[in-house]
This record gives C-alpha cells, structure tokens and sequence, in this order.
C-alpha cells in the first residue's frame, strides 16, 4: 500500500477510535457524575453561521438554529479527532502504528487543547479558555482530562492497529 493511503486509513482509523473514546468517557461522566457533555447540536450551529461571516457568538444557544446542526456538529466532531490523527501520524510516522507509545498520543491530546480553549470556546460565546463560563477552571479542567481521554484514544486506536 503506498504511503500517503496507509497514513490516511490509519488517520481515519484511529481518529474514530480514539473519539468514541473520548465519547464513552462523555457518556460515563454523565451517568456516572450527572456531568453534561459538550452539545455537539452547538458545534453544527456555530459551523452553520460561519459561511455568513459569523464566526462568533455571544451566546450560541441564543443563535438561531441551522438546518441538520446536530448531525453537522457530530460530524465535525469526528472529522477533528481524525485530523488530529492525521496529525499526529505526520509527526510520528505511520512506522509508531507498528509499535505504538503511550508519551506521544497524550502530549498530541494536550496539544489539541488549543482548539477548544481558542477557537470553539470563543466562538461559542465562552470566552477563551472558558473564561465567560461561570467556573472556568472547572471547564478548562474538563477540557484538560477529556482531551488526555482523547490522547490516550489515539494510543487505544494505534494499539489495535498494530494488531492487523
């Protein structure tokens, strides 16, 4: 297989591993604590006003709704953990899905913190780094372990690989 296919199938591979892992820890701290998860309906909406110039909100759940804004958010969601993916393989090669490390995936998780704390928090009306939220250490706390959850994802995802 030539190399840009290997690395985009283990891109997509393991960028959809490791956010379902990112989404089973969601769905657990929400039975488990009552702890809500992100309403990726919101993701879709503020997706769907940026072709009209809209790039942030003061309130996305204020904004008006945009048609299919659900299934564009959840989308989008699995769309960003495959580049993420893709990113981290460009960096490590695809040669670390042979013999994938654990160091590697969660600093690209923690790396991946930039694009909540200052692109999708502002632009959802939550300030930059959660900074509008009513307590924002606890949302960038969640932020920081959700996206170890998702770094650790990445090695899950590489892990299974290795096995094929």
């Amino acid at each position: 297989m030539d190399m840009g296919a290997d690395w985009a199938i283990n891109a997509l591979a393991i960028g959809v591993i490791a956010t379902a892992v990112m989404d089973v820890w969601a769905i657990f701290l929400k039975r488990a604590f009552s702890i809500p998860s992100l309403n990726y309906a919101f993701v879709g909406r503020w997706l769907g006003h940026i072709p009209a110039g809209r790039l942030s909100h003061p309130n996305i759940a204020a904004a008006a709704p945009v048609a299919g804004e659900t299934l564009m958010g959840w989308a989008a969601h699995y769309a960003i953990g495959v580049a993420f993916a893709g990113g981290l393989l460009a960096i490590m090669g695809t040669e670390w899905v042979d013999a994938p490390t654990l160091w590697p995936a969660l600093v690209a998780g923690w790396i991946t913190l930039f694009a909540p704390f200052f692109i999708l928090q502002p632009g959802l009306g939550l300030g930059i780094a959660a900074s509008k939220t009513p307590r924002p250490n606890v949302a960038r706390w969640r932020s920081f372990v959700t996206h170890t959850v998702f770094g650790f994802g990445l090695f899950v995802g590489a892990l299974v690989l290795s096995r094929f």
